[in-house]
């Protein structure tokens, strides 16, 4: 890489922040590109900021696309040659990391839950392990860690990240695939073939794990070189009537474990199988497998109040991850549900809340996507909802609370992206988290 480059930084979120972090330390000139002009940017940056953010980039000697902004939206403002500029903050790391034990795990839900039980379970079986990527730590940021060439890299990756990374990891994982981000995307195909760049670029001494039941999952896997594995099916770990078994030996018995929902028990199998490949140690992913608890903004108990359960789902941005929910929480339930509306196929989740109708205290619909959403619940009999218009959590939450009774859940699980009221699913989450703690009396 040359000596003193003029580089830019499109988008200035987590990644780019890291972005700017990393490449400001090698001693080149940033300039951070982003259309809000009211960024507070470090000292010392250069400033592309406003709407014309994406133009005259051939000035540049590299460009540091952020996960937000597709390639395609680059090439229309500056031609296609402009794309042999452009790297990614995942791309870089995959260059520069001192390991090549790298593990990335993709896939429509569950990449966070199953990255975290991958990285305990191989932390039980005596490894020592970077966990980053789309679950928190930019990876970039993971190189501060003192990365080894013998230590293991669990990277969440997704489709926002893979759609130009140019190398594969040793271990590619694609969990359940389903239709999301067609707005960002423009159809499934495009979807497809970002997540297929987790596996394009393997030799056929890596892995491939793949969830076997779903045709997608399958489609993302096949493009790749490496020994095929699937998992919920031998060789790979697989549920067993009440029990979650790999290469003939029983993990656990799915009563054992706490992460809500059978959708959890693929990610065990996932993970087990993932780990399987590395350390055939059955007490290091019995341990984990029975112990890890929902992790945060993913089907979380937040708080019991007057005999009121409390589940924060925020993550929820899709309708599969809502019906997952309501699967998944035991009582019943007051289900706060809606957000920003990309167009998404809304059929199976009224199918599933009609299904699960006499668990269903009330739907609570928030967002832009109110109208819509009312209309094909409509046209599956389901009637058991209202609409909230506010875009204050303490008014939702309120209005939850006049529909449920001790012994009832009030679950944040809105199917939607958050974008017509918060910056983030994150945002949202800790805005229903503190109205919830802050209630009072009974």
């Amino acid at each position: 890489m040359l000596e003193g480059m003029n580089i830019a930084i499109l988008g200035f979120g987590n990644q780019g922040l890291s972005a700017y972090k990393y490449w400001k330390n090698q001693g080149h000139q940033i300039t951070v590109c982003d259309q809000n002009e009211g960024l507070d940017l470090p000292e010392g940056a250069l400033a592309g900021l406003g709407k014309n953010y994406l133009k005259n980039l051939d000035e540049f000697h590299l460009i540091v696309r952020s996960p937000s902004i597709h390639s395609t939206q680059i090439a229309e403002t500056n031609g296609l040659t402009i794309l042999s500029k452009v790297t990614t903050v995942t791309n870089e790391f995959f260059r520069v990391c001192p390991t090549k034990n790298i593990i990335g795990i993709t896939g429509t839900k569950g990449k966070g839950t199953t990255s975290t039980l991958v990285t305990k379970m191989l932390e039980a079986a005596g490894k020592r392990v970077h966990l980053g990527g789309n679950i928190g730590t930019p990876p970039l940021d993971l190189l501060a860690e003192n990365i080894q060439p013998d230590d293991w890299v669990v990277l969440e990756l997704a489709n926002f990240q893979l759609l130009d990374l140019k190398d594969s990891p040793r271990v590619a994982v694609c969990l359940m695939v389903e239709s999301e981000h067609q707005d960002w995307h423009g159809g499934m195909e495009d979807y497809i073939t970002a997540k297929q760049q987790l596996f394009v670029h393997q030799l056929r001494e890596d892995i491939a794990i793949f969830y076997s039941p779903n045709e997608y999952s399958q489609l993302v896997a096949s493009v790749s070189a490496a020994k095929h594995i699937p998992y919920m099916a031998a060789p790979g770990a697989e549920v067993i009537g009440e029990t979650i078994q790999i290469g003939g030996q029983t993990i656990c018995s799915v009563d054992e474990i706490q992460l809500l929902g059978k959708h959890n028990w693929q990610n065990i199998c996932a993970a087990a199988t993932t780990v399987w490949q590395i350390d055939q140690n059955i007490e290091a992913i019995r341990s984990v497998a029975t112990t890890l608890e929902n992790l945060p903004y993913r089907i979380e108990m937040r708080r019991e109040w007057g005999g009121i359960k409390f589940y924060n789902d925020s993550y929820s941005s899709a309708p599969p991850a809502a019906e997952a929910a309501v699967e998944a929480v035991p009582e019943k339930k007051v289900l706060i549900l809606g957000g920003y509306d990309r167009g998404l196929n809304l059929e199976k989740l009224a199918s599933t809340l009609k299904r699960y109708e006499s668990d269903i205290k009330k739907v609570v619909i928030i967002g832009v996507v109110a109208n819509r959403l009312s209309e094909i619940l409509d046209s599956v009999g389901f009637s058991n909802y209202v609409h909230e218009p506010s875009k204050d959590m303490s008014v939702i939450v309120g209005r939850a609370l006049e529909f449920a009774s001790p012994g009832d859940a009030v679950v944040l699980s809105p199917g939607f992206a958050s974008f017509d009221m918060y910056r983030n699913f994150g945002e949202r989450g800790d805005s229903f988290n503190k109205v919830v703690e802050q209630l009072q009396g009974f």
